[in-house]
């Protein structure tokens, strides 16, 4: 078919890479403008516009779809379909309705749970036993239209955000091109969303700080859903103030305490329930490191409480 393919990050990479295998036409790739990064702030292409230019498909980054003259360059494309996956921008019905067959959205939760923004942290912190992916049909609700297809995937006790989003990543990249050909000889089945919605809201950085009385299992999940970015962090303190230290990587392990207190000198930590491991982290102006290499660097007597 010739589609139009519109995505920004690194998820929706390999969507794209499996269409144009499939032999799809790609007749325009939209993304997001280049962006600000890095300590000299230099714009740089998102992921699918690298990705999309490497091929040498032609690549458009609209400031918004809401342009008409955006609108009318997109009408003009005579498209068969357009493809969605994490792109960034709303869009509304004289989009939607321009391709032959319709618009339709690679999506990383099983709708109706975790409509918006962040479905994959969202179910990790929820502590879900399963998520998915699912292809469905555009409309101009958020997340709200029939599903053509799914598959799903089960969430492991050590997943983060990261080796979620890859899992995810693979299963939709396969199940893109499955459904667009059931779309394009008209075999494809679409099913009404049922049941009550959740909504994946987006990660703000206040909610990122660790809060330390909730339960263990709730801090692992928080820790984990959150790791890469923004990554949950907390506050240890210095002679020269507090220092704020991310944590990467968690684990549950047997302990109780005053929330907050180190139990012993592998930074084990209590929670309001239970205790938690905190084996990756990352202190302001510093890589990644392990819980003995941090410590060697950055001293923490037991019985200290963490902020």
């Amino acid at each position: 078919m010739r589609i139009a393919f519109m995505g920004t990050p690194e998820f929706a990479v390999r969507a794209l890479a499996e269409l144009v295998a499939a032999g799809h036409e790609i007749a325009a790739v939209y993304t997001q403008p280049p962006k600000p990064r890095g300590r000299g702030q230099q714009l740089a292409p998102s992921p699918v516009q690298a990705f999309a230019e490497g091929l040498g498909l032609p690549v458009r980054t609209p400031v918004s779809m809401r342009d008409p003259a955006e609108v009318e360059a997109f009408q003009a494309l005579d498209l068969d379909a357009a493809v969605v996956v994490a792109y960034g921008q709303i869009l509304k019905a004289n989009v939607l309705d321009a391709p032959r067959l319709g618009c339709f959205n690679l999506h990383a939760s099983l709708l109706p749970r975790w409509r918006g923004a962040a479905p994959i942290q969202r179910a990790i912190m929820a502590g879900d036993a399963a998520t998915g992916v699912q292809v469905m049909r555009m409309t101009e609700g958020l997340d709200e239209g029939p599903i053509v297809l799914s598959e799903i995937v089960p969430i492991a006790a050590d997943d983060t955000s990261a080796t979620l989003h890859d899992k995810l990543a693979a299963a939709g990249s396969s199940l893109l091109p499955r459904a667009l050909a059931a779309i394009e000889r008209g075999g494809a089945t679409e099913t009404a969303q049922a049941g009550e919605p959740t909504y994946a809201r987006k990660i703000t950085p206040a909610e990122a700080r660790i809060d330390w009385t909730r339960p263990a299992i709730e801090i692992d999940r928080h820790v984990r859903g959150l790791s890469p970015f923004p990554g949950a962090w907390f506050e240890a303190p210095s002679d020269k103030g507090p220092v704020r230290v991310k944590v990467l990587l968690s684990r549950l392990e047997a302990g109780s305490g005053a929330p907050g207190t180190l139990l012993d000198d592998g930074l084990l930590v209590a929670g309001g329930e239970g205790a938690v491991r905190l084996v990756k982290v990352q202190r302001e102006g510093k890589g990644p490191q392990d819980a003995e290499t941090f410590l060697r660097g950055f001293p923490l007597a037991v019985g200290t409480v963490l902020g």
